[in-house]
This record gives structure tokens, sequence and C-alpha cells, in this order.
């Protein structure tokens, strides 16, 4: 049975192959290794050929610095390329009599960033607000292959690509307080795993983390609410809620004395006490004050107290509760 189809004429599928085919004269030049992958200033030797039947002019056209290695052959010549600093694309070129063919290589450069830094954490943090991570990152290539990863210990909070020069990363967590005391770091990873070499990190110096709860609420404060001159009284001051309740500071002060004070800490919360005593020369109404200070941030209470001798008017010698 005769196909069904119609046969393609074999005098048009000869002029195909003739024009795909190179003829006499129609050398093809050709490169090894067609792509390379090397750390910046770095060395490579590129292979230069060709296929033309008669002895051809063998060259490579780059800007880098390159030399002429081994004697060569009719048709090849190899080429050391020295001191790569960058991507490049040398070409090696050949002519075969009136004719000049090309080939081109791919030269890829890599390295580390230069710069891996975690910008500065607060001094204090409050627990419950936003606090936002910046991992600022210089250098390093090829970038397709460049990520950051920014951390809470060994945690890992993003992964993110390294875009621009230089290039800033950034991240936003809840502070909690469980963050108190934590270390926070960046870390870039240049991942060539896939071109047959490694995966490079470079890690920034870590930063410490303090957060802090400071109640709304002011301090409570206990006083009396006259002193006789030469008599001594008790002032206590407290405030609950406190974290980290150890990092709590206290000043208590009468007028522009400061008060020497004992502080007993609980679980979150602490109570101040002073012995206060009226001197003749302190005789009147004294502002009396109660300051609670937790990470950049304090609480105050004021009160008075009025001092007063024998030889004045009568007072009502109570105690003040504010």
């Amino acid at each position: 049975m005769a196909p069904s189809g119609p046969r393609p004429a074999l005098p048009a599928l000869l002029v195909l192959l003739a024009a795909l085919l190179p003829g006499p004269g129609e050398a093809q030049t050709s490169v090894f290794p067609q792509g390379v992958i090397l750390p910046r200033g770095g060395s490579v030797l590129v292979n230069c050929s060709s296929s033309c039947d008669q002895r051809s002019f063998v060259g490579l056209e780059t800007p880098l610095t390159k030399r002429e290695v081994l004697p060569g052959g009719n048709n090849w010549k190899m080429f050391e390329l020295s001191n790569v600093q960058e991507d490049s694309q040398p070409i090696c070129f050949s002519n075969c009599n009136d004719s000049q063919s090309t080939a081109k290589t791919f030269l890829t450069v890599y390295w580390t960033p230069e710069r891996v830094e975690l910008a500065p954490l607060p001094a204090w943090q409050p627990v419950g607000e936003n606090l936002t991570l910046r991992c600022q990152v210089e250098g390093g290539a090829p970038r397709a292959n460049l990520t950051v990863v920014l951390l809470r210990g060994e945690e890992e909070l993003s992964r993110q690509p390294v875009v621009g020069e230089p290039a800033e990363v950034t991240v936003t967590v809840l502070a909690g307080r469980d963050d108190h005391g934590a270390s926070f770091s960046c870390r870039t990873e240049l991942d060539l795993r896939s071109q047959g070499l490694e995966l490079f990190e470079n890690t920034s110096a870590p930063h410490q983390l303090q957060t802090f709860v400071l109640p709304a609420t002011p301090p409570q404060l206990l006083s009396p609410r006259v002193l006789e001159v030469d008599t001594q009284g008790t002032v206590v001051c407290s405030l609950d809620g406190l974290f980290p309740v150890s990092e709590a500071q206290v000043h208590l002060a009468l007028g522009d004395q400061k008060l020497n004070h004992t502080i007993t800490y609980g679980i979150d919360s602490l109570s101040a006490k002073a012995s206060v005593k009226g001197t003749a020369e302190e005789e009147g109404t004294q502002r009396l004050l109660c300051a609670v200070i937790l990470g950049n941030q304090s609480q105050e209470t004021r009160g008075t107290v009025t001092v007063y001798s024998k030889n004045g008017q009568g007072t009502d010698r109570g105690f003040l509760g504010v």
C-alpha cells in the first residue's frame, strides 16, 4: 500500500542540509569551558579552537588580563585569564580563509559580602510593642544565590533575597517577656551547591535585647501626714506588675533630700522603705516624691509631709496614703 502523505523532494532536503552544515572554509569556533564560576580575583584557563580544515588564526577577545599558555596547535590556543574581578564574557574567534566565527564563554564571579551588620537594638524594648530588626549587607555575588536570614538565637525569623547595594533587609516582631536577654543577629547565605561548590555563610555580631513591663498605674505611697521636729517616720513606696523587677530602681526624696531606702522584691513587685526625720530647717510643708524607673520609663507619685515643732500650732498627726 502506498503511503498516504507526500514524500519531501530529495533535492529540497539536500539543500536544507547544505544550509545547516558548514561547507569548505566555513569552519566553527569552539570554546572550553563554555561557562565557569570562580572566586573573585581568581584565574581560569580558556581553550579556543577552530574546525577549519587548514591552518587558521585563533584568538581571544577580552578586557581581562590574559596570557597564552602551552605551545598551542594549528587550530587551537589556550589562554590564562587572571585576577578576574567581575562577571565577564570573553570571546574566542578564528579566521578560516575569508570568514570569521566566534564562540563566547561566560565567567561568573562569586564572593561573600564584605559587611553583614545588624543595626543596634533599642536599649530597652517595651513588651507588647513592635520591634523592627534591620540587617545591612554590602557586597556579595552572585545576588541570585544570596539570601539574608534574620535570627533570634538559632530561630529563623525571616529569610529574604538581597536587593540593592547596599541592601537593607528588615523584619518586624512583637517583643515579649521571653525576648528579654535574647540574642538577635543576621546571617548571609551564598548557596553555590548547585554549582558544585558549597554554602558560604557570614554572620553579624549578635545584639542582646532587654524587654520590660512598667504598668501605667503610679506607685502607692504611704507616709506620715505630719512629722514633729527631731522625730522619725517611715515612708513606703510600692508598685506591682513590674518585669524584670530586679532591674527596677526607686528614687525617694523629701524636698531636695534624697532618702536612703531598702528595697524588698517580690515576683513582679517591689516595696521601698525609708526613714525620714524632721528637722528645724525643714519645718513647714515638704514635697515627697516616689519614682519607680524601669527601662527608659518611669512612674511617680507625689505627696507632702508637714514638719512642725511643739512650739507651733497643732496639726493632724495621721498618715497619708496616696
